[in-house]
């Protein structure tokens, strides 16, 4: 059975050791004025400045979490905002960027692959191949890089085990879903992710 093609970038689905899963966020912020758009289930890195930006293929840095919107003040109708994702080039005139970000580095996440991943890359590790999410409904269109997931080398992902949604689970074709574990995080790491 061919599995449905629609990335959706990271989606909390729960934690290591079957932990509860409170789908708790922690607030950074984003730099005044950065262009870089940033969608609803992108990887997202702390810059040496301390504000947060999208992680993109294969980001030699070390991811701090997955983005969940953001809150900021319209600089054209003053008005507070709430958005999915960041649309980049937002300057507030008053107040910062707030941004969520699922930061636990125990937190499992669904993905989809681009490509067919065999049962045998379970344990291994794979990159993210970044793409624009959605203006409309902020949804990122970040998929799971197929060819780097079986090599075994370092990389932003852990592979986990195949998701038990029945349109997306089939290893024998290609999109499937994954759970995985942010492998290279800011809070596992002995250095700081800049």
């Amino acid at each position: 059975m061919a599995n449905k093609d629609a990335p959706f970038g990271l989606r909390p689905v729960g934690e290591l050791g079957s932990e509860v899963q409170t789908g708790g966020t922690s607030k950074y912020l984003i730099t005044s004025g950065d262009s870089t758009a940033i969608y609803k289930g992108d990887l997202v890195k702390l810059e040496s400045t301390g504000y947060i930006t999208a992680s993109g293929n294969g980001d030699a840095v070390v991811a701090i979490g997955v983005f969940n919107g953001c809150f900021y003040n319209d600089p054209t109708t003053q008005k507070p905002t709430w958005k999915n994702y960041y649309p980049g080039s937002i300057t507030p005139t008053v107040g910062k960027i707030e941004a969520f970000v699922y930061d636990d580095p125990n937190k499992l996440f669904l993905i989809q692959g681009n490509g067919i991943i065999a049962q045998s890359s379970v344990g291994r590790n794979a990159d993210i191949v970044y793409a624009a999410g959605s203006t409309i409904n902020g949804q990122s269109k970040t998929e799971m890089n197929s060819t780097t997931a079986s090599a075994g080398a370092t990389a932003q992902l852990r592979i986990i085990r195949i998701s038990e949604d029945p349109s997306n689970s089939d290893i024998a074709a290609t999109d499937a879903n994954w759970v995985v574990r942010i492998n290279e995080h800011q809070y596992y790491a002995d250095v700081i992710g800049v």
